[in-house]
């Protein structure tokens, strides 16, 4: 790379240099350094979408339901082979449409910001799409383009905006000899240069390199995993007792595989990638009203769990817009005045920043400026430093106003040594609070010069970063600002907008990290922010909090903040974001301002709150499945349930499960923790308890109802006991309450509702390897499961919740 980099930077030959620059390349020439060098763009890696589909049915989950069809053709169990066939693959559809759906999203981003060229070729100049370009062409660039590469300035002088690649607010000059970084936005003048790096060789390029680099840890998958884990530890130890039990009675080992083959489809979270699909997608929809795009669903349960926020300030916590904050005046004028003189020496049409700050505030003041017609006017120029126009007032009188940098006035003021100094003393203080200061002059008609005043001018905080710090402290989140900025400034910035005072030099952690990596990363969590940080160190910082286990969030606009925007788990793009920093984030706002990211992660806690209510409903049902169906086994000596009524079972209720996704749950006020121990003991007592009153309902069948050990009602009653239960288990696991305490949302209550009637029809008429019961039997097995549901296991929940204290 060093090798090819070097040939680049050295493109134009030093022989034939002043004819490519009158000339530009020839088409020929082009060819051959388009042969060398390639097109002027980072090439992305992309996935073939059928091997992404084809990656859905490989993994545990998918393997697990992979063997049960297995064993179900073995079995020549064709229709429930069938089944589990249609669910595995309604699983893979669902979680691929979502998938590349967001990533269409990204591609739609990227299209909005292609930029164009003017390009020097054959002794024409020509507008070409700035992927075209090839190292040594010659390219003209002026006020308000997009530097298209890392070009060489050949004529001409410029002011460029680097804050996207560098996190500096203000403008930089750039003169003969010097290198406009691709990326940056001419502000200010025309220029003529010669590309020298172009693609993964540039400034840009190289920061795109660690965005493909960038890979953040899904945590919904380590939750996914464990769940499985813990699901597979349960029905593997009652496989094994179920095994051992059949040998020591004789039975054949080929008659176990029934029993086997209810406690492996027990344990599989069959509906676990399709909830969590749809309820992501459910909350992206929600956030996209509020001006908040998703373009990777994992991010909106990762921003349930997020616990730290790493702020990036120009543009994000900034404006990135100066403003005048402060007028100081001189020689009796008044701070009316500084602000008057000022826009009365600016132009508007030039979209000049400064120039745009003083007419703003003047128009903000009402201040009589159409009361003044302005003449002439000499533009800012990196040579004289400052601008300056003549003024005719209304009786036709005129005058001339300078503003400008304080030594260039002070001169043209021809103030006194003593007088100049005190000036800048008072210049250099407002600089180390991250102040930039101007001077304002009068030119009468005696072209006396007399000094009006000082203008402060300042990169204001957005108007809702204090509020969103606020509010994101009181969600627990900890805010932390990174900036490029010098610490003076970084501190006065996190004061205004109350992040505190603590900010600490990224050179400063990056050395302690080499001293002890214990001990820095200590500092690191107790920074408020982080100062003079570069692209690769905001990258740095992520990783560091990532791997002291916390979760981060990470906002940002500029090409800079792309590599840290890809490895946090939640990356936000701000509403002017850069095409790189969308494309490498997982959240984009659509809106100006911040305080969408409220709502990003409160929506994040709500859906944090349905999964975890899905867990805990999944463990207590294959505890209750499981543990039942070989405690009875053990018991009877016979199969209480056929593999069938479970499959039926698992369809019925299972889709209930999926819409838990749109339930009405209240978020927590602190960021999510996957406490799977408080959810796993929560579910064994729970999970004991349903099993205990299984048992006491199955008895019923055998003594009350009279039903034979070995009559295939039994499977019916068995079918009913678990698929009750299961129904209404639902309004236990959502509500850490009293299950009264909030209702559900209408679309949860209504899958609950046609499920019941659709189970409670299926036993009733009956159907193939389903035989029907007595509706008396059907409605006492659905009032005693209610009872046991509502009163009992309810008033359990409450308990081990408020007086046990055991949290999930």
């Amino acid at each position: 790379m060093a090798e090819k980099s070097a040939v680049i930077e050295n493109s134009t030959p030093k022989s034939n240099g002043r004819e490519i620059l009158e000339t530009g390349l020839s088409s020929a020439e082009v060819e051959s350094r388009r042969k060398q060098f390639g097109f002027n763009e980072v090439a992305e890696k992309k996935v073939n979408p059928w091997w992404q589909f084809a990656k859905k049915f490989w993994g545990l989950t998918a393997w697990l339901l992979e063997i049960i069809v297995i064993l179900s053709l073995f079995l020549q169990r064709y229709a429930d082979a069938c089944i589990i066939l249609g669910l595995l693959i309604l699983n893979a559809v669902l979680g691929f449409e979502e998938e590349l759906r967001a990533s269409k999203a990204v591609e739609t981003l990227k299209e909005k910001l292609r930029v164009n060229a003017r390009v020097l070729r054959d002794g024409v100049w020509k507008v070409l799409p700035a992927r075209e370009i090839v190292p040594g062409d010659v390219v003209r660039i002026r006020s308000g383009d997009f530097v298209p590469a890392d070009v060489k300035i050949v004529t001409g002088s410029l002011e460029v905006d680097q804050s996207a690649l560098t996190g500096e607010s203000f403008g930089v000059e750039k003169n003969l000899g010097d290198l406009l970084y691709s990326g940056s936005v001419v502000k200010r003048g025309e220029a003529n240069g010669v590309v020298v790096s172009i693609g993964v060789n540039t400034y840009f390029g190289r920061t795109t390199q660690l965005v493909q680099l960038a890979k953040p840890k899904l945590h919904i998958e380590e939750v996914i995993a464990s769940v499985v884990r813990w699901l597979l530890v349960i029905v593997s130890v009652l496989a094994i007792v179920a095994l051992v039990f059949s040998i020591l009675r004789g039975f054949d080992v080929i008659d176990t595989l029934p029993i086997l083959l209810v406690i492996l489809l027990s344990a599989i979270p069959v509906a676990l990638p399709a909830m969590f699909t749809v309820s992501m997608a459910l909350g992206a929809m929600e956030l996209s009203k509020k001006g908040v795009l998703i373009t990777r669903l994992s991010a909106v349960e990762d921003a349930a769990t997020m616990n730290v926020l790493c702020v990036d300030k120009t543009g994000t916590i900034t404006r990135n817009k100066l403003s005048i904050v402060k007028t100081v005046p001189h020689n009796g004028f008044s701070e009316e005045d500084v602000m008057l003189y000022g826009a009365l020496a600016s132009k508007e049409a030039n979209h000049d920043p400064i120039d745009i700050a003083f007419i703003e505030r003047t128009q903000q003041e009402k201040l009589p400026i159409d009361m003044f017609k302005q003449t002439s006017f000499v533009p800012f120029d990196p040579k004289t430093r400052c601008t300056e126009a003549t003024i005719q007032k209304e009786n036709g009188e005129t005058f001339r106003v300078m503003k400008g940098a304080i030594r260039v006035i002070c001169e043209a003021c021809r103030l006194t040594e003593t007088e100049e100094k005190q000036l800048e003393e008072q210049t250099q203080e407002y600089a180390l609070k991250g102040y930039r200061t101007l001077a304002v002059a009068k030119i009468d008609n005696e072209r006396e010069t007399k000094l009006v005043g000082l203008a402060i001018l300042y990169d204001m905080p957005r108007s809702d970063s204090k509020q969103l710090i606020h509010e994101l402290n009181e969600l627990g989140i900890s805010v932390k600002m990174l900036t490029g900025d010098a610490l003076p400034i970084a501190k006065e910035t996190a004061k205004n907008v109350g992040l505190g005072e603590h900010i600490t030099l990224v050179s400063s952690l990056k050395a302690d990290i080499k001293k002890d990596a214990f001990l820095a990363k200590d500092e690191a969590w107790e920074s408020d922010g982080f100062a003079e940080v570069y692209p690769e160190d905001k990258y740095t910082i992520v990783k560091s909090l990532q791997d002291c286990k916390h979760i981060v969030g990470m906002t940002g606009d500029g090409v800079n903040d792309a590599p840290a925007l890809r490895q946090s788990e939640v990356g936000i793009a701000v509403s002017n974001a850069t095409d790189v920093a969308k494309g490498a984030a997982s959240v984009v706002l659509i809106n100006e301002g911040l305080i969408s990211i409220v709502d990003l992660v409160k929506n994040g806690r709500v859906i944090y709150e349905r999964i975890t209510a899905w867990i805990l409903s999944k463990i207590i049902r294959t505890l209750q499945v499981s543990v039942f169906t070989v405690l009875t086994f053990l018991l009877t000596g016979s199969y209480v349930i056929s593999a069938f009524e479970i499959i039926m079972y698992f369809f019925l209720t299972d889709f209930v499960k999926i819409a838990l996704s749109t339930d009405k749950l209240q978020g927590s006020d602190k960021p999510a923790t996957w406490k799977l121990s408080g959810a796993v003991k929560a579910s064994v007592i729970l999970g004991t308890l349903i099993i205990v009153e299984s048992t006491a309902l199955l008895y019923m069948a055998l003594n009350v109802f009279n039903v034979s050990i070995s009559d295939p009602v039994l499977y019916t009653y068995t079918f009913e006991i678990l698929f009750y239960s299961a129904l209404f288990l639902n309004f236990n696991v959502r509500e850490r309450r009293l299950f009264y305490k909030s209702m559900p949302s209408k679309i949860l209550l209504l899958a609950i509702i046609a499920s019941l009637i659709a189970g409670t029809i299926l036993v009733t008429v009956g159907i193939p390897g389903l035989v029907a019961v007595p509706i008396t039997g059907t409605l006492a097995m659905l009032g005693l499961s209610a009872f046991f549901s509502f009163i009992v296991n309810d008033l359990v929940k409450v308990f081990i919740v408020q007086k046990i204290g055991i949290k999930w």
